[in-house]
């Protein structure tokens, strides 16, 4: 039996606080909004009770944050792409952000079992004066089970119309690509760190941002493998490769930390889900 599940958020600020209101079609929920910082920053944490995604399930997900709301959404775990008998899983966002919107996205990785056949698309679209954090974590077969990533492809999409796309299929009989210093050097896990603006970053608030990120690199265990650039003004994005899930996800935290108080002057909390 295959799932479609849909779910739509829509944040919008209410007396000072940030709510949400969401509909949902099948398995896919939000738990209770937290306000771990006070009213202005509404916490949630997506759930897909089956657990994974099979060929021919397609999970779409749908955010909108009004002016003045911030969002902070995250999940309780990896979403996992389970092998394939020959139909495509299929994840798909989109988050859509007003003018002076604040939206962090932060989900647990996406975990890739030998033979799947699946893809996730992420799009952004910002109006000017909105801003945005999110990541996206990648990783291919599970290591420290000794179940490689041998057969099967995925398809990463990330895009912001006109402004930023970056797309990457990963087929795991593309030795050049999974293996050679030219692709992923043997690493298994993929890491995206984004800021992403409505509006053209000044220039020292962008090269701010740059330096900020690479204070925390230098000296960082996976500072060979992790760069940071701005391929557009309205965008500062890290990337890193590491050979586990768990490295490369502390690092995009520590970087996540930095930025939120470089760019909004705000500390980081971890979201209590992440400590369960």
């Amino acid at each position: 039996m295959t799932w479609h599940a849909s779910l739509s958020l829509d944040y919008s600020l209410s007396a000072g606080r940030s709510v949400v209101h969401f509909r949902h079609q099948g398995p896919l929920r939000i738990l209770q909004s937290l306000y771990p910082e006070g009213d202005a920053v509404c916490h949630n944490v997506l759930v897909h009770p089956p657990g994974g995604l099979v060929g021919g399930d397609t999970l779409d997900i749908a955010l909108n944050v009004a002016t003045g709301a911030h969002a902070l959404v995250t999940t309780p775990g990896a979403t996992r792409f389970y092998r394939s008998l020959g139909e495509l899983a299929l994840q798909r966002t989109l988050l859509k952000l007003e003018a002076g919107a604040r939206l962090e996205w932060l989900p647990m990785e996406a975990l890739c079992y030998s033979a799947c056949l699946a893809e996730n698309h992420l799009t952004m679209a910002l109006e000017p004066g909105a801003e945005m954090m999110g990541w996206d974590v990648t990783a291919l077969g599970l290591p420290n089970a000794q179940l490689p990533f041998v057969d099967g492809s995925f398809c990463q999409h990330i895009e912001m119309p006109g402004v930023w796309l970056e797309r990457a299929r990963l087929n795991a009989s593309d030795e050049l690509l999974m293996n050679s210093a030219l692709g992923l050097a043997g690493q298994r896990c993929v890491a995206t760190l984004f800021f992403a603006a409505g509006s053209k970053l000044d220039r020292g608030r962008r090269q701010a941002a740059l330096d900020v990120a690479r204070e925390v690199l230098q000296g960082h265990a996976l500072s060979a493998t992790a760069g940071v650039t701005s391929p557009d003004a309205q965008v500062v994005v890290l990337r890193v490769l590491a050979p586990l899930v768990e490295p490369a996800m502390g690092l995009l935290k520590e970087v996540w930390r930095a930025w939120r108080l470089h760019f909004w002057q705000l500390a980081a909390p971890h979201p209590r889900i992440w400590a369960a």
